[in-house]
């Protein structure tokens, strides 16, 4: 097929660009690279069956001219990172939400195929022992842009299956739980990247909050694995789904795990939520996943265990230092 993947030089994106590659297909990756790198998709330069565009999914003119070219679209392009979301709010509500909108009109004008990305941020502050698809969202108010995120997530799951709903157009949703992998940044607030490098320079760890919290991490080789079975099934049209592992730790927790398995000499530090993020801030103390639905509809489940992420994250930081 002639793929596009809007976010191809991000984290996910690129290991999906990959893994579509060597799967036999055509694939353009569109980024802006406001948080993805272009380097991510060197491996992928000497191949003919790819190409990278550096632009914006907000560029309508330049989104359809490559929709037209396609037969399928894995949209993943986003503002990510709490730190990115709460000091740029509103260039990250415009990009998640307007860019999707944009996917959204150039699949239904050519009738194909949309894989929509999403998180699980929309499920906010519901701490519930195994979140299912279709749980309750907790937010807090409208006006703590901590949530902006989470509320354009859902305003696009929602277009989304609106479109599948009212227009037949062929649509797929799947909720992220804290992926983690080689290529991820830590400097967007994601938490093992930015725990490993710290400890793999013996400098200390830092902490956001009491580190009471819990998370739950799944590798990104699973996760992309979760989406080509996912996108290429019939049973998983007009779905929404979670991808992640159920395995539940504490920040402290993970923070003493990086510092034993890198053999780091780092120390632990904490700051509070407000020093770290201003005013108002709100964290959720637990976001667990239950992963049933996927498994009872592509027969998949998680491969590899947090020592495996810890360890593939710090081979690569080392093999770039």
């Amino acid at each position: 097929m002639r793929i596009l993947v809007t976010g191809g030089a991000g984290f996910i994106g690129s290991h999906l660009c990959e893994r579509l590659v060597e799967d036999g297909h055509a694939v353009t990756a569109l980024d802006n690279l406001s948080t993805g790198v272009a380097s991510n998709l060197s491996g992928l330069s000497s191949s003919a069956n790819f190409d990278f565009i550096e632009g914006s999914i907000l560029d309508i003119e330049l989104l359809n001219e490559l929709i037209d070219q396609s037969d399928y679209i894995f949209h993943l392009a986003a503002a990510v990172g709490v730190f990115n979301i709460v000091n740029n709010p509103l260039a990250s509500l415009l990009t998640n939400i307007r860019g999707t909108e944009n996917v959204l009109e150039g699949a239904l004008r050519r009738n194909i195929p949309v894989f929509i990305t999403s998180s699980s941020e929309v499920y906010g502050k519901n701490v519930s022992d195994s979140l299912r698809e279709s749980d309750d969202r907790i937010l807090g108010s409208p006006v703590t842009l901590r949530w902006s995120y989470s509320e354009a997530k859902a305003i696009d799951e929602s277009l989304a299956y609106a479109y599948f709903v009212e227009k037949k157009l062929e649509t797929r949703i799947v909720r992220f739980f804290n992926t983690v992998g080689p290529r991820q940044l830590g400097a967007y607030g994601m938490v093992v990247p930015r725990f490993v490098r710290a400890a793999l320079n013996n400098e200390p760890i830092t902490i956001y909050g009491t580190g009471e919290q819990t998370r739950c991490f799944g590798h990104v080789y699973d996760a992309v694995e979760a989406v080509i079975r996912i996108a290429f099934s019939p049973d998983t049209i007009g779905k929404v789904i979670n991808i992640g592992n159920d395995f539940e730790i504490s920040i402290n927790d993970l923070a003493q795990r990086v510092i034993s398995e890198t053999g780091s000499k780092s120390s632990v530090v904490y700051v509070p939520y407000e020093e770290a993020y201003g005013d108002g801030f709100e964290d959720m103390e637990r976001r667990v996943p239950n992963i049933e639905l996927i498994n009872q509809l592509v027969g998949w489940k998680p491969q590899r265990d947090l020592s495996t992420m810890i360890s593939d994250i710090a081979k690569e930081m080392n093999s770039t230092n």
